[in-house]
């Protein structure tokens, strides 16, 4: 039994099949130019990674949650399943060993802007062969949350392994070219503006909203389009709609970590019980997203339910 389970259900709300790192920060002034030093302020080391991240900020809106995932056997790895476990996360799918926990070093400047560069380290090491091995995993999920900050092969199998009536929700963070395969099975596909723009390429001119549906075209089933402090735009092939959901205005400190916390909550939303439709998930996401940038670090800004309501 999952720590946020109701008594006598089986299933995840939401199973992340990504990344764990530790988030190594440090505050500057200002971020570097090339060739540049600056000093920054003292290293602080915090449980991180896109896959970790979704995961700590689902099981803290309450969704019924499990990591897969993989760390190195040393301290950074027991953070991380410490931080896991504190949250109320089922890790028994997180593996142990085969390489150093992945690394993220970050800097953060006085607006709340984030420049950060990853070391995968044991997230390189999560392979096929582990999402098979992890079928009882995904099949008791009702939701698959995915990034790429694991190989994409990987990826590629975690669309392939989903149970029946499951459904793929797909940050592709860091960007790289997506298979027709792992497209397809996208519902929804949630990008940021860099990422779409990456993603459609030459043909990523005009606004967000004509991006919307040139991202449907490539064969997702929905797109989320995320927009920062203006919120996000949803599409939906099933219905042909465009929504530009608009957030509560707040004053951001820092931004590490808002798009795995608006992406949990998405997923979560579309997985919890009978799940609730594409914009209404997004709606809740946005409010999640805007709470999160209201306090530092990654995965100790992510909200509870109160918080999000306070807004």
């Amino acid at each position: 039994m999952h720590d946020n389970a109701a008594p006598g259900d089986d299933r995840y709300d939401l199973l992340v099949v990504g990344s764990a790192n530790a988030d190594l920060v440090i505050g500057v002034e200002r971020r570097p130019a090339p060739g540049e030093t600056v000093l920054g302020s003292d290293l602080a080391v915090h449980p991180g990674g896109k896959g970790a991240n979704q995961a700590v900020a689902a099981a803290r809106l309450g969704a019924r949650t499990a990591l897969l995932a993989r760390v190195g056997d040393d301290d950074h790895g027991r953070l991380l399943l410490e931080s896991q476990r504190a949250a109320g996360v089922d890790t028994d799918g997180v593996l142990v060993g085969g390489a150093p926990t992945g690394v993220a070093l970050i800097t953060v400047d006085p607006s709340g802007d984030n420049s950060i560069v990853v070391s995968p380290g044991a997230n390189g090491r999560l392979t096929p062969e582990d999402v098979r091995a992890a079928a009882p995993l995904l099949a008791a999920a009702r939701v698959v949350s995915v990034q790429l900050e694991i190989p994409l092969d990987t990826v590629a199998e975690t669309a392939r392994g989903l149970g029946p009536g499951a459904r793929l929700v797909l940050n592709p963070s860091p960007p790289a070219p997506l298979p027709d395969e792992v497209l397809a099975a996208c519902d929804p596909l949630v990008v940021n503006e860099h990422e779409a723009r990456y993603i459609l390429g030459e043909t990523a001119g005009g606004a967000p909203h004509e991006w919307a549906p040139a991202l449907l075209a490539l064969g997702p089933r929905s797109v989320v389009i995320t927009l920062g402090a203006e919120g996000a735009l949803v599409a939906d092939s099933r219905t042909d709609s465009l929504d530009h959901l608009v957030g509560p205005k707040v004053e951001a400190v820092d931004t590490t970590g808002a798009g795995d916390a608006f992406t949990a909550a998405l997923a979560w939303r579309l997985g919890r019980g009978r799940g609730d439709d594409l914009r209404e998930a997004a709606a809740f996401a946005v409010r999640v997203g805007a709470a999160a940038v209201t306090s530092r670090g990654a995965q100790t800004s992510f909200p509870t339910p109160a918080e999000v309501d306070a807004l």
